[in-house]
């Protein structure tokens, strides 16, 4: 294993992110959001405009995920190969958990407001229940929580800025424990509440550290899931 640095997202640990200014054409709108590409962004409503009750309606209605980012509308889009190694990490998280009734996992369809009015979608999140009043689940449909645990598969139509920006986001936050799972490189990085990640290879045992201690996944037999 190693110790990478990603670069850095603008957004420093333990801020809040805040909303962007209001930018004069498309072009520095998808650079704020970071670099992601146009088909992305919706057009209805308006960019800028676009709330909460909007990223519902359309989940509901679509069956289309959208994160809210500074009032837009971006959807996640997730490849085949990323949702079948989305959905392997999922499995395992859920079986330890619900093992020892710890919590809740959440796949990629379980959107949350990190802080109000921004809306992200991580391919899988754990919330232990600990956390939670009465350790049950909120009931609206995109909750105001924080997630333990979040774990982003990356895609072809991820770049770099974005996910440096959702890095920073989820930190702010408060999440504890961020999996960056890329599978074309067979690597996962591993942030455990600072911007600085240990990076794992097939070769490595992925760990729960202090958030999930006990849980643990060869990934050699995690990737194997693609072959």
């Amino acid at each position: 294993m190693s110790i990478v640095n990603l670069p850095s997202s603008g957004i420093s640990v333990g801020d809040i992110p805040l909303p962007v200014p209001a930018q004069d054409s498309l072009a520095e709108l998808l650079h704020e959001l970071g670099d992601v590409a146009a088909y992305r962004i919706r057009r209805y409503p308006p960019p800028g405009t676009a709330t909460v009750e909007d990223v519902e309606r359309i989940q509901a209605q679509e069956g289309r995920l959208f994160e809210l980012v500074d009032g837009v509308l971006v959807e996640k889009a997730m490849g085949y190969r990323e949702c079948v190694l989305g959905m392997a990490i999922g499995s395992y998280l859920r079986a330890f958990v619900l093992s020892a009734k710890l919590g809740f996992v959440a796949g990629e369809a379980g959107l949350v407001q990190l802080i109000p009015k921004l809306v992200r979608g991580p391919d899988v999140s754990v919330i232990l229940a600990s956390r939670l009043p009465g350790g049950k689940l909120p009931a609206e449909a995109v909750p105001l929580l924080v997630p333990d645990i979040v774990v982003e598969v990356m895609s072809q139509s991820n770049t770099l800025r974005e996910m440096e920006r959702k890095l920073g986001e989820y930190l702010s936050a408060g999440v504890r424990l961020i999996w960056y799972v890329y599978p074309e490189e067979r690597v996962v990085d591993v942030y455990a509440g600072t911007s600085d990640a240990r990076r794992l290879t097939a070769a490595d045992l992925l760990d729960g550290g202090e958030v999930l201690p006990g849980f643990t996944l060869k990934l050699a037999e995690l990737f194997a899931e693609l072959d």
